[in-house]
């Protein structure tokens, strides 16, 4: 049996005297060459934990435990100069945002080289690591790769970065917190084969995730959180066939999704992309994509990191003008039109982003966020009653709600306009399976109601599967296959698509396995 690399025992992490702990008896080991799963939803504490092995749990957190040591060292006792001898060198982070992760102003191989910390050899010694690290994180051509900016690459490349970075000085202990969340299925399938290498190494890793198919790929045993206490702990086939705990049996369940069938029936169409190209100093984005949504329909763009996904969406949008085509917004040419000739047609089409926090100003209040869009604050309140949110609400900011609260809030600042096109860019890939179930019922629902017409740009085939009904699959810049979603899934034409549906994380369960989607569960 191998010697603990980390024994945790009784954690408590709270923020201020007298509130009740956010982190709250949770115990735990990992040895070496072994990875330990800590998943729940989002607000579950698992991330506290998580940085709680980096001396990183936040400004004016009180942590306290019963028995905590990492190699040996009690690390309660530790001072913040302590931490600084071990972070980096002995414990690496992953952390899900890379692009936020990474110094923008600084070349990624000066990015690796600073993991790698001092060695004898000096500054060609710690180049050559850095490319070491590079390469055995995947990243090909990594000479020229160290001369780039983060910008320069793209989400996968940028994950590989951070990763090479984290592992670079050889640390005993990963913890890697949501480091596939954001990823389309085929970069995410390479990072969690990186990962299981990096395990078999002989380093430690602590997996945070609410994606259980991607911790079935590479966890050893799964600790399942939920208000900051851990309700179930066991090996991953133990915990992913044979769950005890209701919450747990939750979660799987949540994690399938069922396809909403609908009659193939659709209005008006509402937004019409007839032959776009987009070329960047010679570099070909987009080329000759033709899509339509029709009022009522929700019609799905999937692909990998760099299939041109989200210059679709910004030319839709008007933030870019395509080099060749059109595009028109309830019959009314839309690409041609100056920015000033738009804002008549702007309110008929409207933008969800993947990162609500970023989008809304973090001063403005939530009435304000929404009133700023409607034009009068009179109609907040209806709003956030449709997006089923509490009408107390509005004096918060959005650093004071939850993930899927703000998601909401994104969403009834896009309808205060009353669009006829919602353009759905990531908008649930961040959400744990719980809440990202909400709002895809709630969206639904909005659907329903207004007859929306939404295209929803994504990379991840389950919501495609659950709630598109035409998909679009692009793969460097091009449409390869288009048709009725049941249709392209179950019987995929181009072999990029099937590339793409072979590459989708699975949890297989087996006949006594206590949870399952029913008819059209999916994958």
């Amino acid at each position: 049996m191998k010697a603990n690399l980390v024994e945790v025992c009784g954690l408590e992490i709270g923020f201020g005297a007298g509130e009740k702990p956010v982190v709250n008896g949770v115990s735990f080991e990992i040895a070496a060459g072994e990875c330990l799963a800590i998943v729940g939803e989002s607000g579950s504490g698992k991330s506290v934990t998580a940085r709680a092995l980096l001396g990183l749990s936040g400004r004016g957190a009180m942590v306290g435990a019963e028995r905590f040591l990492i190699g040996g060292h009690d690390v309660t006792r530790f001072e913040e100069s302590d931490w600084r001898q071990i972070r980096g060198g002995r414990i690496g982070l992953v952390a899900q945002d890379a692009m936020q992760s990474l110094d923008p102003l600084r070349k990624i191989g000066k990015e690796v080289e600073e993991g790698v910390g001092h060695t004898p050899g000096g500054s060609s010694e710690r180049k050559r690591l850095a490319l070491d690290a590079l390469r055995r994180a995947g990243i090909t051509d990594a000479l020229t790769r160290m001369g780039q900016y983060p910008h320069e690459l793209s989400g996968g490349l940028r994950q590989r970065t951070l990763i090479a970075s984290a592992v670079a000085a050889g640390p005993d202990l990963l913890v890697a917190d949501e480091p596939t969340t954001a990823l389309d299925v085929i970069t995410q399938q390479t990072i969690l084969e990186l990962f299981i290498e990096i395990k078999k190494s002989g380093t430690a890793l602590l997996f945070i995730s609410h994606d259980l198919a991607a911790i079935s790929k590479v966890a050893d045993r799964i600790a399942v959180m939920k208000d900051g206490v851990l309700v179930e702990q066991g090996t991953a086939e133990e915990i992913l066939t044979r769950p005890c705990h209701e919450y747990t049996q939750r979660l799987l369940r949540n994690s399938i999704h069922t396809r909403r069938v609908r009659p193939r029936k659709t209005g008006d169409v509402v937004l019409s992309v007839d032959g776009v190209s987009k070329t960047y100093g010679g570099r070909v984005a987009v080329n000759d994509v033709s899509i339509t949504t029709a009022a009522g329909e929700t019609v799905g763009v999937v692909g990998e990191s760099g299939a041109g996904k989200s210059t679709l969406g910004r030319l839709i949008m008007g933030l870019d003008r395509p080099s060749a085509g059109s595009i028109h917004v309830d019959g009314e040419p839309w690409s041609g039109l100056s920015e000033r000739q738009r804002r008549r047609l702007r309110r008929r089409i409207q933008l969800i982003h993947q990162n609500p926090l970023a989008a809304c100003d973090p001063r403005y209040s939530v009435r304000r966020i929404i009133a700023e869009a409607v034009g009068s604050g009179n109609a907040v309140a209806e709003l956030l009653s449709l997006v089923g949110l509490p009408e107390a609400i509005e004096r918060r900011r959005p650093d004071e709600i939850s993930g899927g609260q703000r998601q909401r809030v994104a969403i009834a600042r896009a309808l205060a306009t009353d669009p006829d096109v919602l353009v759905c860019d990531e908008a649930v890939s961040a959400l744990d399976a719980s809440v990202r179930g909400e709002i895809l019922e709630l969206l639904a629902e909005i659907q329903r109601i207004r007859s929306l017409g939404i295209l929803f740009i994504t990379h991840d085939l389950g919501v495609v599967h659950e709630i598109c009904d035409r998909v679009h699959v692009m793969k460097d810049g091009v449409v390869v296959e288009s048709g009725w979603t049941s249709e392209v899934f179950e019987n995929p034409q181009h072999a990029y698509t099937t590339a793409l549906l072979d590459s989708v994380p699975r949890i297989e369960f087996p006949a006594t396995a206590r949870v399952g989607g029913g008819d059209g569960a999916w994958p």
